[in-house]
């Protein structure tokens, strides 16, 4: 198993792997999620041109 150090190997290995993914400098997929409450969806480019977006991933249990 391959280990991935920095930047450079990790681009390098995405290249190797899978010739569809985003590559550094492209914008993000859009995606789909549902609100906290599960009621609303919002989209990421719901977001395009305006203020930048930050996603947080976590346990929160």
């Amino acid at each position: 198993m391959e280990t991935i150090q920095n930047r450079q190997q990790a681009t390098a290995w995405q290249k190797r792997h899978n010739k569809l993914a985003p590559q550094v400098g492209d914008p993000a997929p859009d995606f789909t999620l549902s609100d906290i409450r599960g009621e609303n969806t919002i989209q990421l480019s719901d977001f395009r041109g305006k203020k930048p977006v930050a996603l947080i991933f976590g346990s929160f249990t």
